[in-house]
């Protein structure tokens, strides 16, 4: 009996330690990814239910006109990795666009739903904020957007790079 509940002991922290890592895997790599990149954002923490809410924008410059941006979309909590989107920036107007591939489950058959969304980023850029317009198609309508430049990404905020091997 005590072999039972030693190895049920074992697995629940085996299980528990994997989803830990795993999740600072995916900051890691997107810390990494988004590196050097300028990022905006307006993620906040819900006051009430404490839930994580918002967008984060990290943008990467091509020579004068062309970029590529990661969006992350908060819904009650970490985001999963970056949507790509590609576009252009012409006298500080931004224009980028791409597809999101949800996944999601469904609870309780815990059976995997894919959604894929076509996501279009539309605005005004300067040194300190970027204001304009996201569409997530099928997401309801366009929301107006004021994301304000931040160091990195809020699923960043923790990491350190002198901790990855």
């Amino acid at each position: 009996m005590a072999i039972s509940a030693n190895l049920t002991l074992l697995l629940a922290v085996v299980t528990f330690s994997s989803a830990l890592f795993g999740k600072n895997a995916v900051a890691t790599d997107e810390s990494e990814k988004t590196a050097g990149m300028q990022v905006y954002s307006n993620v906040f923490v819900h006051k009430e239910t404490g839930d994580l809410l918002g967008y984060d924008l990290a943008l990467k410059r091509h020579g004068d006109s062309v970029v590529d941006a990661l969006l992350y979309v908060y819904e009650g909590g970490e985001s999963d990795e970056g949507v790509p989107l590609s576009g252009q920036i012409s006298n500080n107007r931004l224009s980028v666009q791409g597809t999101w591939v949800e996944h999601l489950v469904e609870y309780p058959s815990k059976k995997e739903i894919v959604q894929t969304h076509f996501v279009k980023i539309v605005g005004t850029l300067d040194s300190t904020a970027f204001r304009g317009e996201l569409t997530i198609e099928g997401m309801g309508e366009r929301e107006q957007v004021r994301l304000k430049r931040v160091k990195r990404i809020w699923s960043c905020k923790k990491w350190n790079p002198s901790s990855v091997n």
